[in-house]
């Protein structure tokens, strides 16, 4: 065998080679998509969590979609407040004021307040055990205490504490509504983190059987609703409802309520706006006694 027989196709193949990577590298240049580097800026400040709670798939999506004017600066739930400032610093445009909101779950029905109608068995899932008669708890509403939020946040913050209730934790929360979405029950819903005046119940039955089923349900006394002086609470289908526009968070019916369904999650609460609460109330009292 001549050495020409083996160098020729050699260099036939490296001239192929050649041939077909500047082939390539003209399509690169050609068919290349041009990546704002703005979406790659808010792209990095960006927490990865690909939580959906923006409204796109992820990360990626939210950033194309704000620097193509498609949301808003303060679209990104997860990163709070501080994020949107500097994602507005990007694109010189005005940060949007809204206040944080965090996830709360109104049950305090563990196990140790609560009654079973049966004991399920089943996957430990929420949603799967809901699937059957409503879950093993004789509260219709209940937590059924199987972790679906717990596994469905990205931030480790909310957990199914020991007695089979979840509960949030509102520093670690970042409001992306996944845990929301997880509960077969609606029980969590989103709230501004300034609102720490709650109703912890979703019962809807009354009296009797509201007690029956857990030992902190909302039993519809309006006993709240009578004590509030800023007409802030009232009963609706046999549970207390807040208004927040009126709630000035004086805890009075924190205070009222004799089955402790509302919770203040704030602990203490100024003692220059109870008092002023209260002498409001009084003078409530006085002004209806007066007129009877």
């Amino acid at each position: 065998m001549s050495v020409m027989t083996i160098v020729i196709p050699v260099l036939v193949l490296g001239l192929l080679g050649v041939a077909f990577a500047a082939l390539l590298a003209s399509a690169f240049k050609r068919f290349a998509v041009q990546v704002n580097p703005k979406v790659e800026q808010v792209l990095a400040l960006l927490p990865n969590a690909n939580c959906g709670a923006c409204g796109f798939a992820g990360c990626q999506g939210f950033a194309e979609g704000v620097v193509g004017l498609k949301a808003g600066v303060g679209g990104c739930l997860a990163g709070g407040p501080e994020l949107a400032k500097k994602v507005a610093a990007i694109l010189g445009t005005a940060v949007e004021t809204r206040e944080q909101e965090v996830a709360f779950v109104a049950c305090q029905g563990g196990r140790s307040r609560t009654r079973d109608k049966f004991e399920y068995e089943g996957v430990a899932d929420c949603q799967a055990a809901s699937v059957l008669f409503g879950g093993g708890k004789a509260c219709a509403w209940g937590c059924l205490g199987m972790g679906s939020c717990e596994r469905a946040c990205a931030f480790d913050a909310i957990h199914v504490n020991a007695d089979g209730v979840a509960v949030v934790d509102r520093e670690k929360c970042t409001g992306c509504t996944k845990c929301v979405k997880s509960c077969p029950h609606e029980l969590i819903s989103m709230v501004v983190k300034s609102q720490q005046v709650l109703v912890a119940c979703k019962n809807h039955d009354r009296g009797k059987r509201a007690k029956e089923v857990c030992d902190l349900s909302c039993t519809a006394c309006k006993i709240c609703e009578k004590n509030c002086p800023y007409d802030a609470i009232h009963v609706i289908d046999n549970l207390a409802v807040i208004d927040f526009a009126k709630c000035t968070q004086c805890n009075i019916c924190v205070e009222k309520c004799p089955q402790s369904t509302i919770l203040n999650l704030g602990g203490k609460v100024a003692e220059a706006a109870a008092a002023a609460a209260r002498a409001a109330g009084a003078q409530a009292v006085a002004a209806s006694s007066a007129k009877e």
